[in-house]
């Protein structure tokens, strides 16, 4: 065990990629490789480098769900002030890059090590797991970094246009290119189809992968490609194997909603657990007040608005992170997403009673008990599927969902313009505005000499 902790420790230093002399750093002959399931497993079992703190939470921060007042807007460094602003400014490490290429570069490695290891009789439960966790991982995170540094998902554009470097090895001395849109959503897609055939549908630890998680995977790069008939199939087929869902009046995955940290970490509703990165500490909700517009969306008997915020020096904080965290937001999977997903694929798709069965289903467990709650109806297709997009962001507020909607949404339209107020002066972010796909690393460019956006 010692051993296969000096290997994952030059792994994590390995993965960050952002510095050439890492790279020429002779590994310790002492050192044993992996070669084990059970050593393999153990790469895939550490969330501090799997899962706490990995996903991007740039594309948050430069979101509309928040605002900073002008006290803490005026006590951010440069950098942060430039991002809130919309502002060119230098991306570089610690940065969301580095964060989420640390578990691919693992993911890699074990892909390699497992076909080293014979499937046999006895071992072939364990063998698919590893295998399907780390086909998982790779998806997970390219699809993140893909709807993050990729311009927005066209069918025909993202032939053309530029993703994310697709590193499907662990060889660092390969040279990075970026793949196109399309390229890296195929092989999202394509990893994440294998790993629906080898993994369990569930696992005892949230934070491992699971044939839920890959479903639920699917459903949401589905949803940003705009394909919706997809996203809500796999969202479906997700909820055949998980659908419980919180019932906000009493639960024993809710600590109090009226406390700073109402929820309980690893909840009933968490099909998959990661957090954001803390790298850019904008969208920290000990500083971010939340669009005091979105807090009086939500009605005076929707428990949401008890559990996910308190009142600061006369602004809403939200505080609903399914981290049980004041400073840490969840990013992963859970059930209340897959159910807005699959609202949003039949709304889509036509069928105007599903969508609104989904939406309901979901808001009697959010709504005060000791209140009739009144259905949602629609009247028509268009009208429920503003209803489910509004739902949708009032839910999965500081989910890191906000950013990769507005992306696609305003592809078919929606023209939503992001504004803030900072030194008398407003700023705003149009729809289609080059800063949608999120500045690449300044110091990955100059190491790999990769297109910047």
């Amino acid at each position: 065990m010692k051993n296969l902790r000096l290997v994952m420790m030059l792994l994590a230093v390995l993965g960050l990629g952002a510095c050439k002399k890492f790279l020429e750093v002779k590994p310790n002959a002492r050192l044993v490789i992996p070669s084990t399931l059970a050593d393999l497993q153990g790469l895939l079992d550490d969330p501090d480098r799997m899962n706490f703190m990995k996903t991007p939470t740039l594309g948050e921060c430069v979101a509309d769900d928040f605002f900073l007042p002008p006290d803490i807007f005026a006590s951010r460094e440069e950098t942060g002030r430039a991002i809130y602003l919309w502002q060119p400014f230098e991306n570089r490490f610690a940065n969301d890059w580095s964060a989420a290429y640390q578990p691919i570069y693992n993911a890699n490695l074990v892909l390699e090590l497992i076909e080293k290891v014979p499937r046999d009789a006895l071992n072939a439960t364990a063998w698919d797991n590893v295998k399907g966790s780390a086909l998982f991982f790779r998806a997970y995170y390219y699809a993140l970094l893909t709807m993050n540094y990729g311009k927005a998902y066209d069918v025909n554009q993202s032939k053309s246009d530029l993703g994310v470097v697709l590193r499907l090895a662990s060889d660092f001395n390969v040279k990075a290119t970026r793949a196109t849109g399309e390229q890296c959503f195929s092989q999202v897609i394509s990893d994440a189809d294998q790993a629906v055939r080898l993994l369990p549908n569930s696992s005892a630890q949230t934070t491992r992968p699971s044939k839920a998680a890959a479903y639920g995977l699917l459903s949401r790069t589905y949803l940003y490609m705009r394909d919706y008939q997809k996203a809500m199939v796999n969202a479906d087929e997700c909820l055949k194997i998980k659908s419980s869902l919180m019932n906000f009046n009493s639960d024993a995955d809710i600590l109090g909603l009226t406390l700073n940290i109402p929820f309980k970490r690893f909840n009933k509703e968490t099909i998959f657990y990661t957090e954001g990165t803390t790298n850019y500490d904008i969208n920290s909700p000990t500083r971010a007040r939340v669009d005091s517009n979105l807090y009086s969306s939500y009605h005076v008997n929707d428990l949401r608005r008890t559990g996910y915020f308190r009142l600061v020096s006369g602004y809403q904080q939200f505080k609903g992170s399914y981290a049980s965290s004041p400073t840490l937001l969840f990013s992963g999977l859970a059930v209340d997403e897959m159910l807005l997903n699959r609202a949003e694929g039949r709304a889509k798709t036509g069928d105007l009673t599903g969508a609104i069965e989904d939406l309901n289903v979901l808001l009697r467990t959010r709504w005060r008990n000791t209140v009739p709650y009144v259905p949602v109806v629609a009247l028509n297709t268009l009208d429920a599927l503003e209803k489910v997009r509004t739902e949708r962001r009032k839910e999965l507020l500081m989910r890191q969902t906000r950013f990769t909607d507005i992306k696609r949404l305003n592809m078919e339209g929606a023209n939503i313009t992001a504004r803030r107020a900072a030194n008398g002066k407003v700023y705003e972010l149009a729809p289609y505005a080059p800063y949608y796909a999120l500045p690449i690393p300044v110091d990955i460019i100059q190491l790999t000499g990769i297109e910047s956006n």
